[in-house]
C-alpha cells in the first residue's frame, strides 16, 4: 500500500493553493472578475484538452500507479489526476496574481518578428517531439509526446501576443518559476514513496536529483501554458477596452 493519490493532494496540492488564496494581494473589481473569468477557463481548457493525451499515455503505460493509490477511476486515469489537471491550473494562476503583472498594451507589442520567431521556434520543438514519438525509439516517447502534446499552442500563444510576451518576461517569469520549482519537488516525492512510477522503457533515463527529466519537463511547459495563457487574455482584453 501507498499514499492515496487524493491524500497527496490534502497534502500538497491543496496547502499552498490556501496560501497563496489568503495572502493574495486585493485587485481592482475588473481585475478580480477579469482573472476569475481567465482562471475558470484555462481550467476548463486544461482539463479538456490534457484528458485525452493523459488516458492514451496510462494505456500505453508510460506510467502507471502504486498499490492502494487510486479510489477511483474514469477511462484510464485515477480521479485524482484529473484534480490535477484543475488544481494545477488554479495554483499557477493564483500564483501569478500573487506576484502581479501590467496587462496594458503598448506600442510595439504587436511588430511581427519576436512572434513569427517565437511561434517558428515552438513549432520546431512539436516537430522535434514528433521525431521522437515517431522515429527515435521508445525511450524517447515520453518526452515528445510531452511537445507534440504542448508546443503548437505555445507557437499559437506566441503567434498572438509573443512581443507584449518578450517585453514583459520579468512578470510572468517568476509566475512560472515558483510552482514549476515546487512541482517539481513534490513529485519527486510522490515518485519516491510510490504513488505513481515512471516507464524506464518510455523515458530517456536522464534526471535531475532523482526527477525524470519528462516530468520535469511535463510540469515547465505546462506552467508556461497556463501563465501565458492567463497574461495574454488580460492583455487582449486590455487592449479591446
Amino acid at each position: 500500500m501507498t499514499l492515496p493519490y487524493l491524500a497527496f493532494h490534502v497534502l500538497f496540492t491543496l496547502p499552498p493553493l490556501a496560501l497563496v488564496f489568503t495572502t493574495r494581494p486585493q485587485l481592482s473589481a475588473r481585475r478580480r472578475l477579469l482573472s476569475t473569468i481567465g482562471v475558470t477557463l484555462m481550467a476548463t481548457v486544461a482539463f479538456l484538452y490534457t484528458t485525452p493525451w493523459d488516458n492514451v499515455l496510462i494505456e500505453r503505460g508510460v506510467w502507471w500507479y502504486g498499490n492502494g493509490a487510486v479510489v477511483a477511476r474514469f477511462w484510464a486515469a485515477p480521479l485524482g489526476e484529473y484534480l490535477f489537471f484543475v488544481l494545477q491550473t488554479v495554483l499557477a494562476g493564483a500564483w501569478l496574481y500573487h506576484v502581479d503583472f501590467d496587462p496594458t498594451p503598448v506600442d510595439g507589442d504587436f511588430a511581427a518578428a519576436p512572434r513569427v520567431v517565437g511561434a517558428l521556434a515552438w513549432l520546431a520543438t512539436g516537430a522535434a517531439g514528433g521525431v521522437m514519438v515517431f522515429v527515435a525509439g521508445d525511450r524517447w516517447f515520453y518526452l515528445g509526446a510531452i511537445l507534440v502534446w504542448a508546443a503548437p499552442i505555445v507557437a499559437l500563444q506566441w503567434a498572438v501576443g509573443g512581443t507584449y510576451l518578450l517585453r514583459t518576461w520579468r512578470d510572468w517569469l517568476p509566475a512560472v518559476a515558483v510552482p514549476t520549482l515546487y512541482l517539481w519537488a513534490v513529485d519527486r516525492v510522490a515518485i519516491g514513496i510510490g504513488i505513481w512510477t515512471i516507464s524506464e522503457e518510455f523515458s530517456s533515463g536522464f534526471d535531475i536529483l532523482g526527477l525524470p527529466v519528462e516530468e520535469a519537463t511535463f510540469f515547465l511547459i505546462t506552467n508556461v501554458l497556463v501563465v501565458y495563457g492567463l497574461v495574454l487574455f488580460e492583455w487582449v482584453m486590455a487592449r479591446w477596452n
